[in-house]
């Protein structure tokens, strides 16, 4: 754990200025708005060590693919999201001396994360070596009322004996490249330029994949207490046409306020042409005008009302814990300004707009832990276009089987995908984590539980479980020796554990599908017959295939000890020494910065819930002992060195009323980033798995649930919690949940009256 943040329960406060922190602050205090998000980097010139990054949604390079070994069915690249346009760039020289805070001494600083209003504030002063004092106050976001504008407010004053000569520069630019590129690669071309004194436009390229990305200015620089602008001195384009700025040169009189104001329009090629009237360059300088029409003062009131809205259904009230409270609400905070469910196209990176690791690529962390929060606390639109994702991108889930030797529509949905091709370069991962299949489908089932919505399944649903029992019933073989299925060759969600017969979670959660597709199919046949036949027709499918499915089911290898039964991991788990996490010395962790892979794969040690993932999954369908003797003998033996794992066991914890151990786990999930427990914040934050701080709270202590179609609550109080109050969005109602000392009350807010079990008693809520 690494804790120097301030802990308030709306705001994330960084106090003194540590270059060694700078990285990492750069992730924790990120901005975005869904469709584009940066870094936290200065906007003055940095010499320090730093990952400058600004990202747009959606915007991605074919990075080449870099393995020692090809295999047939490799994929051939590897997808970024492209480090972009930077648009907060300023240059400040003070008597030829320019403000750079690795140069300069530091008397002052103090970085502001507002969660409640979505911005990012900075003030500090420092000394520079010829003697003058600067004070620099920078306030800046990405509106994420009007998703296509970015704002920045910089004002400095000096002090000196003399007045300063100042030359201020405001710049975008174009010449910037990803850090984790495999090759040293410049991914974008400039497309054209142009500058005035009013305006700076840079418009890019990608060299393969032809996005478009347009960025534009409208800079105006005043003394605070003037009406009147100074004139620019000079508009700049670089040669090569990829850096523009506008120029101010002026004397300063000490204590005289100088504020420089950037509207910024930023726009690609998912929403415009190329070019022309209607193309990007033309569109982001509307957006750039859009927001200076606004003015300081309503822009941030339409960003600050935008985010008051997210918070009125998204917010979890904790009392009584400040660094619980900070926690959740920073989690809920970054899944909101990453994912805002406006486009169809955009899915859930894991890093979304705080680094470069894992390329911004989607995962399984979408449908297995993102779906549950926007389920709840949004519209539910929002979670079925997450699904509709998986099913636009199902043909090429189709085409990444057959590379792989499976035929008859089967389907291997990529682990890592940009357009629905796999973009993954690690083999093990590649080819044999391809558990990702059960959670695309287990996500089905959970929104059509949750939702109600089962014209989903006749519309969209059923062509994307057809695809993937059809993959299962061919990934299985029979063991004659067993006398069952068995599942060889895989990796499943622990990935201290590679290329291993039948891991528990993968041949479970198989069944499971085989047999919920069955029961869809069934219910299809039944409720939407004529959908259901050309379903059918279109997909070639016959209820006799199905008999195959059912033996696999009826005979899949489960294997297990103990009774209750303790289900193994994968065949030979028991051959390894049965160490838990006590037994390492603090010195070898993480281990997975400090040993050799050799020895992480020999060991015991597991990196996240994996048989306890599925326990996670299909609770219902296991006695409380059962579920009990698994937490007990798994979890001694996971480090959490996944940032998915934490709150996977924190739930079950709950489930299992081991409130301490709960609370342990839900506090490292909740403050993973920004007490930086795996030492890796300084390469982006874990989005993804802040949807898991979500579910610890609201599925763990709230106990959650929802059973054919009922709502089922269990709450329990946390230990240090006074309270702590949830919203639910279900079946067009919205209901609070409060939960204290005296213990839960439940409001119905909007929607029809509804029955929902509350501590096991059928309760009916009306408003």
């Amino acid at each position: 754990m690494i804790k120097y943040l301030e802990v308030e329960p709306w705001r994330v406060v960084e106090k003194g200025f540590n270059s060694h922190r700078q990285r990492s602050s750069e992730s924790i205090f990120s901005i975005g708005n869904g469709r584009f998000g940066q870094r936290a980097n200065f906007e003055e010139h940095y010499s320090g060590d730093t990952l400058s990054g600004s990202y747009v949604a959606g915007v991605y390079y074919p990075d080449k693919t870099r393995v020692g070994w090809w295999k047939n069915g490799y994929p051939e690249y590897f997808a970024k999201v492209l480090n972009s346009i930077n648009w907060i760039g300023i240059r400040l020289r003070l008597n030829g001396e320019e403000v750079d805070l690795h140069q300069l001494t530091v008397n002052h600083f103090i970085r502001v994360l507002d969660m409640h209003k979505g911005t990012l504030e900075r003030s500090f002063s420092a000394t520079l070596n010829n003697g003058v004092v600067i004070h620099v106050n920078a306030l800046r976001y990405c509106n994420i009322d009007d998703d296509e504008t970015g704002f920045l407010n910089y004002t400095f004053r000096v002090e000196s004996e003399n007045p300063v000569e100042v030359e201020l520069e405001s710049v975008l630019d174009g010449n910037v490249r990803n850090e984790d590129a495999n090759w040293d690669e410049q991914f974008w071309s400039p497309f054209a330029g142009a500058a005035d004194h009013q305006e700076s436009l840079i418009h890019a390229v990608t060299k393969k994949t032809n996005f478009h990305v347009a960025a534009a200015t409208r800079s105006t620089v005043r003394f605070v207490h003037s009406e009147e602008a100074l004139k620019t001195t000079a508009s700049r384009l670089s040669d090569d046409n990829f850096t523009a700025s506008q120029v101010w040169n002026f004397d300063l009189h000490p204590g005289i306020d100088v504020q420089l104001i950037k509207y910024v329009g930023l726009v690609s090629s998912l929403n415009y042409e190329p070019e022309g009237e209607e193309g990007v360059g033309s569109a982001a300088i509307r957006a750039a005008e859009r927001a200076e029409k606004r003015g300081p003062e309503g822009l941030l009131a339409d960003h600050a009302a935008a985010w008051m809205r997210i918070w009125e259904t998204a917010d979890i009230l904790i009392e009584g814990d400040d660094e619980a409270q900070q926690g959740i609400r920073f989690n809920i905070f970054h899944l909101n300004q990453t994912y805002t469910g406006r486009d169809d196209r955009l899915n859930i990176g894991p890093k979304g707009f705080t680094g470069e690791k894992y390329g911004g690529s989607t995962y399984w962390d979408t449908e297995a832990y993102c779906i549950p929060f926007y389920l709840n606390t949004h519209d539910p639109r929002i979670a079925r276009q997450l699904l509709v994702y998986r099913y636009n991108q199902l043909d090429k889930a189709i085409e990444n089987a057959q590379k792989l030797g499976f035929t008859g529509g089967a389907a291997l949905y990529p682990m890592v995908t940009m357009n629905g091709e796999e973009c993954h370069n690690e083999w093990e991962i590649t080819f044999e984590e391809i558990h990702r299949n059960g959670a695309i489908a287990y996500a089905i089932y959970n929104y059509v539980n949750h939702t109600g919505d089962e014209a989903y399944l006749a519309e969209y649903g059923f062509d994307v479980l057809l695809a993937i029992a059809r993959f299962w019933a061919q990934r299985v073989n029979w063991s004659a020796t067993r006398g069952e299925w068995v599942m060889l060759g895989v990796t499943g969600p622990n990935e201290y554990e590679n290329n291993v017969n039948n891991n528990w979670y993968t041949n479970y959660i198989a069944r499971w599908c085989l047999s919920y597709t069955i029961e869809v199919a069934s219910f299809l046949q039944a409720v939407y017959p004529a959908e259901f036949e050309a379903k059918s027709a279109e997909l070639t499918f016959d209820l006799q295939e199905t008999e195959k499915w059912q033996d696999v089911i009826d005979k899949m290898a489960l294997p297990q000890i103990n009774e209750p039964p303790v289900f193994l991991q994968q065949d030979g788990f028991l051959d390894k020494t049965m160490l838990t996490v006590d037994d390492l010395d603090e010195e070898d962790r993480p281990i997975n910065q400090k040993w050799s892979w050799d020895r992480i794969l020999r060991s015991v040690f597991i990196k996240q819930a994996d048989v306890l993932q599925g326990i996670y999954f299909f609770e219902d369908h296991f006695s409380e002992d059962t579920i009990a003797a698994n937490f007990d003998f798994y979890e001694p033996k996971t480090v959490h060195e996944s940032s998915l794992s934490p709150c996977v066991h924190a739930v079950l914890a709950a489930r299992l009323n081991r409130m301490e151990k709960a609370y342990e786990l839900y506090l490292r999930t909740a403050r993973l980033d920004l007490d930086d427990y795996n030492h890796e914040a300084y390469q982006g934050l874990h989005i993804t798995s802040m949807a898991g701080t979500w579910m610890a709270v609201v599925e763990g202590f709230g106990g959650l649930r929802v059973r054919s179609g009922t709502l089922h609550l269990n709450p329990k109080l946390p230990p240090r919690w006074k309270s702590y109050t949830f919203r639910v969005r279900f079946r067009g109602r919205e209901l609070s949940v409060k939960t204290d000392q005296q213990g839960t009350t439940v409001h119905l807010l909007s929607g029809d009256p509804i029955e929902a079990m509350v501590h096991g008693v059928a309760q009916t809520f009306a408003d």
